[in-house]
């Protein structure tokens, strides 16, 4: 059970594999791809102690050198101090312009390694092994690479493809509740903004889903995959259409920013980010009562959260979010929904609109 998706970006294509069993498969897949040479395995411990090895050996047995670095788990390590570990283990490695970077990890791990690799050296190879549900639908997809900076999510970053991309489906079955979940808002993300099939999917099979069925998780993560990858292939440095890919995240990001990563996981806060943009479409007249409620409905029905916890001051999120990357002549964009499968970008949405939205879900 493997598919095999090509995604176009920078007028280039590079495989994305999804199915099972594939990190024993990565030394082999790698080297039917054309890659050979010394690889620089980049995880952290949690993701290390469960899958390192039999990457190591797959790498191993298909001739490549194999280095690694390991870098602390979670979101509060994405940042400057943690990539010079990387670029350090790439130095005393030797790694040319041929050489691998390999990201086996969740989004955090992608993304930082993601950005080492394309900076080293002015740019090695980049595999992308998400380990993460959220990962394999979002940040392994789309070329998108950065670390955090203390006032900001992903302020210093890159657009950087990988040559290959590997989703294996049964590391899904490691995750916590919790991690699963956070992974299902971007999911949801898709269905809400672009595939009705895939929202309608979610509505009638929350059962299988939620039991992580294999069947039920290729389906979705297969249909998330391309209608993101159909989106970037149209616009890869988010010039145009890919903004449409930030429904929820100017909320998000400026949820976890403002409260240093420690409180929301990234799909949490963008869940809360995309229940406030429904409020807000609505607020604005673009939608109906029926659009806010559809989106609670979903949320909700994957218990992801819909409000924001008690002491954060809506002031400080809307503050927040004049430091998103997203921010136009000094207004943030927000993606807004007139209806679910449709979404529309607006940089003129008033403060006087968006504050009391913000306090009727919680902020002070």
């Amino acid at each position: 059970m493997v598919r095999r998706m090509e995604i176009t970006a920078d007028a280039e294509a590079y495989p994305l594999y999804l199915g099972s069993g594939l990190l024993a498969q990565a030394g082999a897949i790698l080297r039917e791809e054309g890659l050979a040479g010394k690889v620089l395995v980049v995880t952290n411990p949690t993701v290390g102690a469960l899958y390192l090895a039999v990457v190591v050996k797959g790498l191993e047995e298909a001739g490549f050198a194999v280095q690694t670095v390991t870098i602390p788990d979670g979101e509060a390590y994405k940042r400057l101090d943690q990539l010079t570990k990387v670029y350090d283990a790439a130095a005393v490695g030797c790694l040319e312009r041929d050489s691998v970077v390999l990201a086996l990890g969740g989004g955090v791990i992608g993304d930082l390694a993601g950005f080492a690799a394309a900076t080293y050296l002015r740019g090695v190879r980049l595999v992308q092994v998400p380990t993460s549900l959220l990962a394999q639908v979002d940040s392994s997809i789309g070329g998108k690479v950065a670390v955090n900076h203390r006032e900001g999510k992903n302020l210093i970053g890159s657009f950087y493809q990988p040559s290959v991309v590997l989703s294996d489906l049964e590391v899904l079955g490691t995750l916590n509740e919790r991690e699963f979940k956070t992974g299902l808002a971007e999911i949801i993300k898709a269905g809400l903004i672009g595939d009705c099939d895939l929202d309608a999917f979610l509505r009638t099979h929350s059962t299988v889903v939620r039991e992580r069925q294999p069947e039920a998780l290729l389906e979705i993560i297969a249909r998330a995959c391309a209608f993101k990858a159909q989106v970037v292939t149209e616009d890869v440095r988010e010039r145009g259409r890919r903004a449409i890919l930030n429904y929820g995240h100017t909320i998000g990001h400026a949820l976890e920013a403002e409260t240093g990563y420690a409180v929301y996981r990234h799909g949490e806060a963008v869940a809360i980010g995309m229940a406030a943009a429904a409020a807000i479409s609505v607020e604005m007249g673009l939608a109906t009562p029926d659009l806010n409620q559809a989106t609670i409905e979903i949320l909700q029905l994957y218990d992801l959260p819909t409000t924001i916890e008690e002491g954060i001051s809506a002031e400080q999120l809307v503050a927040r979010m004049a430091w998103d990357k997203k921010v136009k002549d000094g207004h943030p964009r927000l993606v807004l929904s007139p209806k679910i499968g449709d979404v529309v970008v607006k940089d003129d949405v008033p403060m006087e609109v968006i504050l009391p939205v913000l306090r009727r879900m919680g902020a002070v």
